[in-house]
């Protein structure tokens, strides 16, 4: 059977680095659409933006072959670059030997990259881009309720 294809467009934010954030997603597929958003009182920008994807790629029920957009050099230079799976096979340390950031995050999201077939494409943040526009107003709204 053909694995589904699935759009996932993703975003984080933060107040203060670190501070309130969250971070939203939308995931297109079959010509439907499901938004998703969450945050936390506590945390980070990079994390925001790892939690987007991971939390929309949780949401897929079976295997399918993705494109990941994102406007996070991070997230996607840490996946495409291997950059993550470096620092895995080192212990969760960099190329210099100092400790990677998120290792938590950056596992989880390599578990669920091995279910599917992935691409990540980088997009400018703040450029007119309708998803990338939609996702940064998912989530501030949840950086700004955890900022309550």
């Amino acid at each position: 059977m053909d694995k589904k294809f699935v759009e996932i467009f993703s975003d984080g934010a933060c107040s203060g680095n670190p501070g309130p954030g969250g971070w939203g997603a939308i995931l297109r597929c079959c010509g439907k659409e499901r938004e998703l958003s969450g945050g936390e009182p506590h945390t980070t920008n990079n994390r925001m933006e790892l939690l987007g994807v991971i939390n929309a790629l949780e949401a897929l029920k079976y295997p399918c072959r993705v494109k990941i957009t994102t406007d996070s050099k991070y997230v996607v230079d840490g996946i495409s670059k291997g950059w993550a799976a470096g620092w895995r096979k080192r212990g969760w340390k960099k190329s210099d030997g100092k400790p990677a950031l998120n290792p938590d995050l950056w596992e989880r999201l390599l578990e669920l990259l091995d279910q599917h077939d992935a691409e990540f494409c980088w997009i400018k943040g703040h450029a007119g881009h309708a998803e990338n526009e939609r996702c940064d107003r998912l989530a501030v709204a949840q950086r700004d309720h955890n900022a309550k």
